[in-house]
């Protein structure tokens, strides 16, 4: 037996309270080696505890779960799960649209939803499909959307007989070319890859339609710029305009800056006519005022001129100077007619 094994063995009372005087020492109490965990550690113990479960978690195919993006390549991006293993998500499974770029639309943070498809038996990864997942969420969404009327900014992918296509939420979207602009559009490819602000007017999933309108937006966009400019115009204003449109209840005219108001058919002259034709003609120069600004819509009048013109005219004299030949009386001119 060995002479350290022996020392151990025949401790002597002296030697173990050598020992416990030794610990003290060194800030070691009995009640220290027995001390329960305190919250913190508790705490740690139940976060482990709760991440041990969800890595042990069944996933299936089929399945709809949530992963954060902790890596993004041209090709693929990468899931944290909160398993075992890590997700992945190919840039065919991610989305629809032939444009998308995986770098500009995904970024590490970020959370995505996505379909289990299979297990990857070479590296032991899930692979996932967010497109399959957007069959499943996206038309509830879409309906949010077209309900709240939200506006979306959408990149314009492709040229159709009678419209564009661009994607929301991975499914593809028509937008008709009447409702590009507010104006005729004539050449549909002059739109290709821009970047336009839409709204979600069509939600049919069962026919799987989507039907976006950036017209809305334009149109509410040209009423609030109309309004800040009518608020600039006075009643009473005389002003030159361009007749560019003839109705039977009167004439529109430009008066400029993007600002028409209506001649009504009462309004145009003095005289009785049938037709603001019978005296207009569109293009005509015209000079017209303003008589009343209501809901900011311009009422004009040419007919209210001729009252101005009265109004400017005043009797002009004549000062003659007093000389003979024009200072003359009425007995003088008798005097000299000869009868």
């Amino acid at each position: 037996m060995s002479e350290e094994l022996i020392n151990e063995t025949t401790a002597t009372p002296e030697t173990a309270e050598a020992v416990t005087e030794t610990e003290t020492a060194a800030g070691i109490t009995p009640e220290a080696e027995t001390a329960v965990p305190d919250e913190t550690a508790a705490e740690s113990m139940a976060d482990y505890e709760k991440e041990l479960t969800a890595s042990l978690k069944q996933i299936h195919e089929g399945d709809i779960i949530t992963g954060t993006v902790i890596g993004v390549t041209e090709t693929e991006i990468t899931l944290d799960l909160k398993y075992y293993t890590e997700g992945v998500i190919r840039l065919e499974d991610y989305s629809a649209d032939p444009s998308c770029c995986l770098k500009e639309s995904v970024h590490i943070g970020d959370e995505i939803s996505a379909t289990v498809v299979r297990r990857d038996g070479g590296q032991g990864q899930i692979m996932l499909s967010s497109k399959e997942a957007n069959e499943v969420l996206a038309w509830d969404k879409l309906k949010e959307l077209k309900e709240n009327q939200t506006n979306l900014t959408v990149k314009i992918g492709g040229v159709v007989n009678a419209g564009v296509i661009a994607y929301v939420e991975g499914i593809r979207g028509f937008i008709p070319a009447s409702k590009l602009s507010l104006n005729y559009v004539e050449d549909l490819n002059e739109w290709l890859g821009q970047e336009i602000q839409v709204r979600v007017i069509t939600v049919d999933e069962e026919d799987n339609k989507l039907v976006l309108s950036a017209k809305e937006i334009l149109r509410e966009k040209a009423n609030e710029d109309r309004k800040a400019k009518v608020s600039n115009v006075e009643v009473g204003l005389v002003t030159e305009g361009t007749v560019e449109s003839i109705q039977p209840y009167g004439a529109f005219i430009n008066i400029g800056n993007g600002l028409s108001g209506l001649v009504h058919i009462s309004q145009i002259c003095e005289k009785r006519i049938k037709t603001p034709a019978a005296v207009l003609t569109v293009g005509d120069q015209v000079k017209v005022k303003v008589i009343n600004i209501k809901d900011g819509k311009l009422s004009l009048s040419m007919k209210a001129l001729n009252d101005v013109a009265a109004e400017e005219v005043t009797e002009e004299t004549f000062d003659l100077p007093e000389t003979e030949s024009v200072s003359t009386n009425l007995g003088s001119l008798f005097a000299k007619i000869k009868l």
